[in-house]
């Protein structure tokens, strides 16, 4: 596993300090979008249907540090639209290290190569590459020629300057599985700091719906693809919680944590999650205490949740379960050994 030992130590501390406290529901992840504006129009996500005048919005350098100091989590992603895009991205990565949170900055890598002397490289701080499969599955899925192998050369660029560099997969109903394990074998080739993948999940926006995974299907899906991983026949090196890979495995039956990875934005707070559209809240104290947790995730029987099992909404569970003393030798192990 990739997951550096440093942020597995801060997550787990974190954690432990929450139950100290007595909170039952606490953030682990925040999700924050700087901007929905991209440079491609992917058909597994929606976030460019957004009216033009929202796409024009920029949450400034000052908002983002307020949602994070609000929210409190160790870890940050930074998704969108396209990061790369917004005028003060650096600014904002700057001031989240300066707090010592893990910022994972999501890129499509279009404007990779390009944006690499903005930023320093710090343990603290790592671009998460958009590569769904090699360069024809790939290209296909972002609906333009070329951007595979713009993304191979970004990567290749931020990792001879000493970034960390991971990658971010998302599984679809029309994966080839051998095609799937010959793109992690190719991943490994490139020396990144681990690969990160999720089934992906019916977002109510995105063009294409016809793609997306159901429950059972996506346990067939990822024992097929992770079978060789499993067995040990490949060292695949994957930055996630291994729990949360035994649960994409059907070896772990979880319940989904919603309020795990929160998501902020131009919009504001994103209720109840990151996947689902139904409004937005002005402070993160209104989206924990206002929320109906209950009527979410799988056994509340809301039937926008029963396929689900995004990382956004798992991981985070894996993540309390790897603090279980029966998981903590397995979980640590595999942060070690990476």
């Amino acid at each position: 596993m990739a997951v550096q030992l440093k942020q597995a130590l801060t997550v787990g501390t974190y954690i432990i300090s929450q139950r100290l406290k007595g909170r039952q529901r606490f953030p682990l992840v925040l999700m924050l979008e700087p901007l929905f504006r991209c440079n491609l129009a992917c058909s597994g996500c929606g976030k460019i249907q957004h009216p033009t005048d929202i796409l024009a919005r920029n949450l400034t350098p000052e908002q983002c540090f307020k949602a994070v100091e609000e929210c409190g989590a160790p870890v940050v992603s930074i998704p969108g639209g396209e990061p790369l895009l917004h005028p003060q991205i650096d600014e904002i990565v700057k001031g989240l290290v300066e707090r010592k949170k893990f910022v994972y900055l999501c890129t499509n890598a279009i404007l990779l190569e390009k944006s690499l002397h903005k930023f320093e490289p710090s343990p603290y701080f790592c671009f998460s590459v958009h590569l769904d499969g090699l360069r024809e599955h790939h290209d296909k899925c972002v609906d333009r020629k070329g951007v595979f192998d713009k993304a191979i050369t970004g990567i290749k660029a931020a990792k001879a300057k000493g970034f960390r560099v991971t990658t971010n997969t998302t599984v679809f109903e029309d994966a080839d599985p051998k095609e799937m394990q010959e793109f992690f074998d190719f991943l490994e080739t490139l020396g990144t700091d681990g690969m990160m993948i999720s089934p992906g999940y019916s977002y109510e926006w995105a063009p294409n719906q016809d793609n997306f995974l159901k429950r059972e299907q996506t346990k067939k899906l990822f024992r097929e693809i992770l079978m060789p991983w499993k067995l040990g026949q490949k060292k695949w090196n994957f930055n996630h919680n291994p729990l949360f890979l035994d649960f994409l495995l059907g070896e772990k039956d979880y319940e989904c944590t919603p309020w795990g990875s929160p998501s902020y934005s131009v919009l504001g707070w994103q209720k109840p999650c990151y996947l689902l559209n139904e409004g937005h809240y002005q402070t993160f104290n209104e989206l924990m205490e206002n929320t109906q947790w209950e009527n979410y995730g799988r056994a509340s029987g809301n039937p926008k949740c029963a396929d689900c099992m995004v990382h956004c909404g798992y991981e985070p569970t894996a993540a309390v379960d790897a603090m279980n003393p029966a998981n903590m030798g397995r979980a640590l192990g595999s942060v070690i050994s990476a």
